[in-house]
């Protein structure tokens, strides 16, 4: 079975290392590859491939947002999440948004194959340390924040205002504004305080002590 293949992540050392892993594979076809969501979604008005590998943490939107966009246009792409992150919350959201299996990082070239000649299939791929982390005891509550908005989450948690964010990255103070609304909506809070508390617990941001 020939599986043309198109992988979205903004590190060009993954991709690359993906390429490489699979150049001298004649059931795979390289079909491309995006860094960001705007450029995938572009590339996929031009070239539909087989199954893409996604990143889930992405610098203009989450994996998780793309891989529901994507399948509500192209729903005959089959999509594997790809991530450092072997979370519970992560795992479950890409699935729930249509993915057809998730690998992470570490992925050996051997569970690549096994993983995009199963959802070729129609089949869901996990490997054993995803399997066995999704049947765990269930984690925090689901948050995804894309880089930007981490951005801008830890200068708030510096005390920084609207204006005082809007000089440091370059953005207009209306931007600011709507990605701290943004952030209090994802995180649940009502307040800058409280959204800064709970972003701590759920390891969204760290502060260094």
């Amino acid at each position: 079975m020939i599986v043309k293949l198109f992988i979205v992540d903004d590190h060009y050392m993954v991709i690359e290392g993906i390429r490489s892993l699979l150049q001298h594979e004649e059931s795979v076809i390289w079909s491309g590859y995006a860094r960001n969501a705007a450029i995938c979604l572009s590339e996929l008005r031009l070239n539909q491939p087989d199954v893409i590998l996604m990143d889930i943490n992405l610098p203009d939107k989450s994996g998780i947002e793309l891989c529901k966009e994507v399948l509500e246009k192209y729903p005959r792409i089959r999509i594997i999440g790809l991530s450092t992150f072997n979370q519970q919350s992560f795992i479950k959201k890409m699935l729930e948004s249509g993915a057809l299996g998730y690998i992470l990082k570490n992925a050996t070239k051997k569970e690549i194959l096994d993983a995009l000649h199963t959802v070729m299939n129609g089949k869901i791929y996990l490997n054993n340390e995803v399997s066995k982390q999704l049947n765990s005891k269930p984690s925090l509550p689901f948050i995804v924040l894309t880089r930007r908005e981490k951005e801008i989450l830890e200068l708030i948690a510096e005390g920084l205002t609207n204006v005082e964010i809007a000089d440091r990255l370059f953005l207009g103070s209306t931007t600011v504004d709507t990605h701290r609304k943004n952030l209090l909506l994802k995180i649940g809070a009502k307040n800058s305080a409280a959204m800064v508390k709970l972003a701590i617990e759920h390891n969204l941001l760290i502060i260094n002590k």
